[in-house]
């Protein structure tokens, strides 16, 4: 259950995110606007993020890409090499330089909250270019879960972001893959300094990186997934260019991606297997302490102590566990909640009756909720959204239900994947609540209103931190009563479940990343406490080891938001409309917390005085 991004920078402290039929969409409104025409200082903040923007585009061509902007589609970008990192870094210095002589004190009210985010952004990343972190990030370029491996297949698939309608857009797949095979290759080169310097990845994420590439290469040239592009053709390429790009991209798979993976997959066996740590959590490794906390704040946007994290998880697990008793009790249940886990877990009747129902009940579910969005949004994107299954050859690592976003002018969808792999371990109460999360009025909404808002600066169209994405999406949940979902307790208990298992990410993340958990541990702790299955605790568990403090984002953000609306609506009254207040949390992307705060604390005291 978690927004899926394609990774621009593969190391650990790069956060650019890139980022089922649903209803017919208002177009959106626009952030708050200037009272008055801009001043020089606004006009200076404006020319600063077009030109740090344009700037990172050409340093980072896919995201340019997935904005739908060509001109940097002939190649894949570096990501990797020491001059790219020391490009990223000049960068970052530059514009924090440039935004100090800026005085915010002359900006409108828009700009004041752009330079804020603009300034805590460029903040948090220069601290990512610490020596201490880069000697741990860098040296470990690629995991199971957020390495290119498992991203560039489906961009480059044919039924991904990359577009292929054009002669020219076939081209520069394959120029990209050229980019692809020198990338492999410079995996390896980071792999082995971290040997030399002992900072090396767990046993674990290593042994499904090798499985991860056989399954590819398992596939045969024609049978890969970067063939799909050429196995059909628009109508408007000549059948001799259609001749000449299958024969063109089934040499590059077979001479040129095939092999380099042959070479990473070896080393990754032969020569880095053997040295890898048995342990799974940061706290095993030189330097790990230092990183983690480093992560927790570009995670949660707040600079919190693992230990207090750890213990507002274990609260919030004694808390929700009380309700799912509650439950438990009213369908009649006799046995204890964990007896009720396994009912829930193993009991056919809740288990899906196939791939197609799945899909079909999700279209079901997304027709429900766009009839009650009107009650709590007047804010709502125009981009169209896709109920698609997650494809199989990265499914098994997959979590239940991702979200990928679609274009700012909606030419591409947003997708709302859902996961058909080892369909009996999956259940059917959280359904609803996955939708809600993933899609409408989760994800979808939050991603595509920000994409679609062009009186924003592109870096927060296009940017975020996890706190509030994914905060955002699991606050989304609790507006099930709202919308009109979960009236059946089993449902219920599915909300429950997931916010349990958000709850419990704050203990097991911690517990793995600060006090030695082990995979076991964390995945005994999450069973016992949960009816999750035993597949997806292992898909949760083995991701946090390669994610360390991303899953802490949901509930930390969605507390903050929670916090936020009680204080509007004790401030406000009767004037509190919940439709102004998700407008107000929408409308200018995805903030930091703290300014978040700012921002909603000005709303209230503007509604209060009638302006």
């Amino acid at each position: 259950m978690i927004l899926r991004t394609a990774l621009l920078a593969a190391s650990a402290f790069s956060a650019a995110f890139i980022v089922a039929p649903g209803a017919a969409h208002a177009a959106p409104v626009a952030a708050t606007a200037p009272a008055s025409p801009l001043s020089a200082q606004d006009k200076a903040l404006l020319d600063l993020f077009r030109e740090s923007d344009e700037a990172s585009l050409r340093r980072n061509p896919l995201g340019a890409l997935f904005r739908g902007d060509m001109r940097y589609a002939d190649r894949l970008g570096d990501y990797v090499s020491d001059s790219y990192m020391a490009g990223e870094k000049a960068a970052v210095e530059g514009d924090l330089a440039a935004l100090a002589k800026i005085d915010r004190s002359k900006l409108n009210p828009t700009d004041q909250i752009a330079y804020d985010v603009f300034k805590w952004q460029s903040e948090l990343n220069l601290k990512g270019f610490a020596p201490d972190l880069m000697a741990v990030t860098v040296v470990q370029p690629v995991d199971h879960f957020q390495g290119f491996h498992t991203f560039y297949p489906s961009f480059a698939s044919g039924e991904g972001a990359a577009p292929f309608k054009t002669v020219a857009d076939y081209e520069n797949n394959l120029k990209r893959h050229r980019d692809y095979v020198v990338m492999v290759d410079r995996w390896i080169e980071r792999f082995r300094q971290g040997m030399a310097s002992g900072v090396v990845e767990p046993k674990l994420i290593v042994n499904n990186m090798i499985e991860q590439i056989d399954t590819q290469m398992a596939q045969g040239v024609e049978g890969s997934v970067f063939y799909g592009p050429v196995k059909s053709f628009p109508a408007e390429i000549p059948a001799a260019d259609q001749q000449r790009l299958r024969t063109e991209t089934a040499a590059i798979i077979r001479d040129g991606i095939f092999p380099a993976y042959k070479r990473f997959r070896d080393f990754l066996k032969n020569d880095y297997l053997p040295v890898a740590r048995d342990s799974v959590g940061l706290v095993g490794l030189k330097g790990g302490d230092r990183l983690y906390a480093h992560l927790i704040e570009v995670h949660t946007t707040l600079p919190l102590k693992a230990e207090d994290v750890h213990q507002l998880g274990l609260q919030e697990v004694a808390r929700i566990t009380a309700e799912m008793e509650k439950i438990k009790t009213q369908v009649g249940f006799k046995g204890s909640l964990a007896e009720f886990f396994v009912y829930l877990r193993e009991n056919p009747k809740f288990q899906p009756q196939s791939a197609d129902w799945l899909r079909d009940e999700y279209f079901r579910i997304g027709k429900r909720v766009d009839q009650r969005i009107p009650e709590q949004f007047s804010l709502l994107p125009k981009s169209p959204l896709e109920i698609k299954a997650v494809e199989p050859y990265r499914e098994k690592s997959e979590a239940g239900g991702s979200y990928q976003s679609g274009t700012p002018d909606g030419s591409r969808p947003g997708v709302f994947y859902f996961n058909t792999y080892d369909l009996k371990s999956r259940t059917t109460p959280g359904m609803e609540t996955l939708y809600l999360h993933e899609a409408v009025p989760g994800h979808h909404f939050q991603i595509s209103l920000a994409q679609e808002n062009e009186a924003l600066p592109a870096f927060m169209r296009f940017g975020g931190n996890t706190a509030f994405v994914e905060g955002w999406a699991l606050y989304a949940e609790t507006l099930w009563k709202d919308l009109g979902m979960e009236t059946d307790p089993y449902q219920r208990f599915g909300g429950l479940s997931d916010e349990m298992l958000r709850a419990m990410r704050l203990v097991v993340d911690t517990g793995i990343h600060a006090k030695g958990w082990s995979r076991d541990q964390a995945i005994d702790y999450m069973l016992s406490h949960s009816n999750i299955g035993r597949t997806d605790a292992t898909a949760e568990v083995e991701r946090y080891i390669a994610m360390p403090g991303q899953a802490l984002a949901y509930k930390i953000g969605a507390l903050a938001i929670l916090r936020l609306k009680d204080k509007a609506r004790k401030d406000l009254g009767d004037r509190f409309d919940p439709r102004a207040f998700h407008a107000q949390v929408l409308d200018t992307g995805a903030l930091p917390m703290t300014v978040l705060e700012a921002k909603i604390d000005d709303w209230i005291q503007r509604t209060r005085a009638g302006r």
